[in-house]
């Protein structure tokens, strides 16, 4: 195995569980469900044994990271998509409705970035750039991506400290009460949060109405935009999985797209703020008078 990254214990006050020491010691891997997995899958070595999660800590032990011989396996294909920006160390893109993000396919948007993307000269570049968080299969829009590992760390933390603002536009089905507003409805037992907005709105023979939604999640539960507006009576278009029986869209897909994007960068500090324009089908709704305002791309970054 090909090592990645070293660690030298430094003398602890008490000991520590490897699984519980190790989060952010690595450029690599921050997260802790990430730490964990690299130690079941014994790339995560202590004094050259691989090491365990219950295994105890005192100081000065050498853990090493080892790459993982499956990610070195990955196919890589061609797929196209939109490069809307990209430097050395991070690149946004316009992932298409129908596409998962990562996994065991092979049809993936992981599998098509090391040829989609410029290979980056820092030092830390990866032969294979990492998606930053994920899209569902049906949504469309931006997507982050590291191409080093240190930008990888850094956008792992700022997704989990909630730096990243991200703004979704959605189609969705029926009268809004309100216009505007905030939901707090728990996913999962789990807080979540989402903020909304109806942006327009005409009139339909099958659903009454249909609404152009803007909608910007605060936490960022799974399938949360989805389950937050089919509670309130809304569902979006499109969805099989969350709907009001009798008004079931099908054949466009979901009317859900990731619209943009306002963060820092990790490595440069500046200011990023990225929109992808929308698919058509919004427009074939809603009209190119309403909709002109999200059907370019617009890129800003300011330096500090």
């Amino acid at each position: 195995m090909k090592k990645i990254e070293s660690h030298k214990v430094p003398q602890l006050k008490e000991p520590q569980r490897l699984s519980d020491y190790l989060p952010g010691k690595f450029l690599s891997i921050s997260s802790r469900k990430g730490i964990k997995k690299a130690i079941e899958k014994k790339l995560v070595h202590v004094n050259g044994t691989a090491g365990r999660t219950s295994k105890y800590l005192n100081g000065g032990e050498e853990i090493v990271l080892y790459e993982s011989k499956v990610d070195l396996r990955k196919p890589i294909i061609d797929i196209p998509m939109d490069v809307i920006y990209e430097d050395e160390h991070i690149a946004v893109i316009n992932k298409p409705p129908g596409l998962v993000v990562s996994g065991n396919k092979l049809r993936t948007v992981e599998n098509a970035l090391p040829n989609l993307l410029q290979k980056s000269n820092e030092v830390d570049g990866l032969l294979r750039p990492h998606p930053a968080h994920r899209l569902d299969f049906p949504t469309s829009g931006l997507l982050i991506i590291g191409k080093t590992r240190s930008s990888v760390t850094a956008l792992n933390l700022m997704f989990e400290k909630r730096q990243i603002a991200k703004t979704y536009l959605a189609v969705t089905i029926g009268d809004m009460e309100t216009t505007e507003g905030r939901i707090e409805n728990s996913i999962r037992k789990k807080s979540a949060i989402t903020e909304y907005k109806c942006l327009h709105s005409v009139d339909s023979k099958k659903f009454e109405k249909l609404n152009l939604v803007e909608l910007s999640p605060v936490t960022g539960r799974r399938h949360q935009l989805r389950i937050h507006m089919h509670e309130n009576g809304n569902p979006l278009l499109g969805d099989s999985t969350y709907f009001i029986e009798g008004k079931k869209s099908v054949g466009n897909g979901l009317y859900l797209h990731a619209y943009s994007l306002s963060f820092q960068h990790p490595i440069s500090k500046s200011d990023i703020s990225i929109t992808a324009p929308l698919p058509p089908k919004f427009t074939k709704i809603f009209g190119q008078e309403n909709t002109s305002a999200f059907t370019i791309n617009k890129i800003s970054e300011e330096e500090e």
